[in-house]
């Protein structure tokens, strides 16, 4: 392949304003909103060039919230352990504490965000 199969990801919100806050807080990165005619978009940051996708966070009536339909996403995380340690203080659930996937493939932890979607976080170590 020369390219990888996931090049986008929204995430449905009710509240831009607190998704944004937990994102933020959680992964320590800034967000951008953007108003596109009513779908209102919180922008990832992108790192050009890098592995993995970027994406954003959607507030429109089209996009609902889910701790249980839909796909999961995994972020990718240098320990899981630092963002899990800030869930908490977001306003967000821990669903799964960080545990070994097997096989050399690492860790995981299951995490509800503000806005009651499922996320995932991912780590080697």
């Amino acid at each position: 392949m020369a390219y990888n199969s996931v090049g986008w990801f929204e995430i449905p919100v009710v509240d831009m304003n607190r998704a944004k806050v937990f994102y933020e807080t959680v992964f320590d990165i800034t967000i951008s909103v953007h108003d596109l005619g009513g779908l209102i978009m919180g922008w990832f940051p992108s790192a050009e060039g890098k592995k993995g996708a970027s994406g954003s966070l959607v507030q429109h009536q089209m996009y609902i919230p889910s701790a249980t339909h839909g796909p999961l996403l995994y972020f990718t995380c240098v320990d899981l352990a630092i963002e899990l340690s800030r869930v908490v203080a977001a306003k967000g659930e821990i669903l799964k504490e960080k545990t070994e996937i097997g096989g050399g493939h690492g860790f995981m932890a299951l995490v509800k965000d503000t806005e009651g979607n499922r996320i995932a976080l991912h780590s080697l170590i």
